[in-house]
C-alpha cells in the first residue's frame, strides 16, 4: 500500500515541508486500524508511539505531526479522485482481484458535515463490491445534482464488462441502463413510483387472473424463488416471481426480465406481520439469471448498508466527525473505505474486534501497508 500512496500528487511547496504525504497517510491509516477516528485522537496515538514508528518507517527525525497538520493535509493537499484511483489500483493488484460479479450503487450523507440549522451536507455515492467489502469508486454528489446525475460519472471509472450493477429505485433510469449495457455489463433495478408506467406494467403482469368457467388460465412464463429464515427475532419470508413475458413490449432499454419481490416479516414475540412488495427490472435473461439468482442479487445489494455504511458509522464513527477543513471529511470517508477493505481481505469480518487486535499489535497493521501482493 505504501508504494501506491507514494504515487499521490503532493500539492504543497517543497520548501518548509516536514512530513511526506506517505508518512502522514500511514500514520492516519495505522491509527484508524488501531481504533482512533478523529484527527486529534490520531495525532495523540502517533505521538505516544513516535519513537517506535520512526524506527519502523526508517525516518531520519523523531517528530510527530500536530493534529492540525492532519486536517490541513487531508483537506487541501491530497486530491480525492487521485487517492481513490491509487487505492483502487492497489486492490486491483491483490490476488483474486476482478473475480467479483456484482457492483452495488448507493449513497451516504456525512452527517457531521451538515451545518447547524440545515438539513443537507456532503453526500457521497459509492460503487461497492459486497463479496469483497471493497469500494471501487466514490464520488461526491454536488449540491446542485443528485445520485442520478452522479452515477454515470462513477460508472465511467469502472470496468463493467461481465459485471452486474444493482441499485435502488432512484437508479432505475433509462440512460443509466443504456450506459451499463453498452459497457458490457447488466443491471438489476428495483422500481417504484419514480417510473409509474413501468411499475404499473410489471404489477399488472403478476396480478392473479380469473378465467371464465370451462376455460384454462393463459400460459405465462413465471418462475418463482422463495427463502424462509429466522433471524433477529423474526421469521423472514421472501418470494420473488420473475417473467420474460414483457420482453419486446416494455419501453425500457435492453430489458430481458421483470420481477416482483414480496417480503413478509413475522415478529416472533407477538406475531405482528410486516408486508411489502416491490417491482424490478433487469437486462439479464432467464438463461443467465434464474429467479433464485435474481433474488440473491437483490438481497446482496443491501449488504452495502451493513457491510459498508454501518461499519463506517458505528465502528469508524464517521457521522460523528466534525472536521470541516477543505475536503478532509471526504478524505476520512475514503480512508474508512480503505481500512474496511484491508481488514476484510484478512478474513476478519468483525471490524471492532480487528481494531482491538491492531491496537495491541500495530506492527501487524503496518505489515498490511508494507507487504507486497503475493
Amino acid at each position: 500500500m505504501c508504494e501506491y500512496l507514494s504515487r499521490l500528487q503532493d500539492r504543497r511547496r517543497a520548501q518548509g515541508t516536514r512530513y511526506s504525504l506517505t508518512t502522514i497517510l500511514v500514520y492516519v491509516i495505522l491509527a484508524k486500524l488501531a481504533g482512533e477516528n478523529q484527527p486529534a485522537a490520531i495525532a495523540e496515538w502517533v505521538a505516544l508511539r513516535i519513537n517506535d514508528l520512526t524506527v519502523a518507517l526508517g525516518l531520519a527525525k523523531v517528530r510527530a505531526p500536530h493534529r492540525t497538520t492532519y486536517s490541513r493535509v487531508l483537506g487541501h493537499v491530497i486530491g480525492l479522485e487521485d487517492f481513490d484511483r491509487h487505492v483502487a489500483a492497489f486492490f486491483a493488484a491483490q490476488p483474486g482481484a476482478g473475480t467479483y460479479v456484482q457492483i452495488c450503487l448507493d449513497g451516504k450523507t456525512l452527517r457531521g458535515t451538515i451545518p447547524a440549522g440545515q438539513c443537507s451536507g456532503v453526500h457521497l455515492l459509492a460503487a461497492f463490491v459486497p463479496d469483497h467489502g471493497l469500494v471501487l469508486m466514490q464520488l461526491e454528489v454536488d449540491g446542485k445534482e443528485n445520485e442520478v446525475r452522479a452515477a454515470p460519472r462513477v460508472l465511467r471509472c469502472l470496468d463493467l464488462q461481465g459485471k452486474v450493477v444493482t441499485g435502488d429505485a432512484m437508479h432505475a433510469q433509462r440512460s443509466l441502463s443504456v450506459q451499463i449495457v453498452a459497457a458490457g455489463g447488466d443491471y438489476v433495478w428495483t422500481v417504484k413510483d419514480n417510473q409509474p408506467e413501468l411499475k404499473e406494467a410489471i404489477t399488472t403482469l403478476f396480478e392473479p387472473t380469473h378465467s371464465p368457467p370451462g376455460t384454462s388460465a393463459a400460459m405465462t412464463d413465471v418462475r418463482t424463488a422463495r427463502t424462509i429464515e429466522k433471524q433477529h427475532g423474526r421469521i423472514e419470508e421472501r418470494t420473488l416471481k420473475a417473467s420474460s413475458d414483457l420482453t419486446g413490449y416494455l419501453d425500457w432499454p435492453d430489458v430481458r426480465q421483470v420481477f416482483t419481490l414480496e417480503r413478509r416479516f413475522t415478529r416472533v414475540v407477538d406475531g405482528k406481520v410486516m408486508h411489502e412488495t416491490v417491482c424490478g427490472v433487469t437486462s439479464l435473461s432467464a438463461d443467465v439469471a434464474s429467479a433464485q439468482q435474481l433474488l440473491a442479487y437483490v438481497r446482496t445489494h443491501w449488504q452495502i448498508e451493513n457491510g459498508l455504511h454501518y461499519r463506517r458509522d458505528q465502528t469508524l464513527r464517521e457521522d460523528w466527525c466534525q472536521v470541516r477543513t477543505g475536503h478532509a471529511a471526504q478524505m476520512l470517508a475514503a480512508i474508512n473505505n480503505l481500512v474496511t477493505g484491508l481488514v476484510l481481505r484478512q478474513g476478519l469480518h468483525n471490524l471492532p474486534q480487528a481494531r482491538r487486535r491492531y491496537a495491541a499489535h500495530w506492527q501487524d497493521a503496518l505489515d498490511l501497508l508494507t507487504r507486497c501482493p503475493t
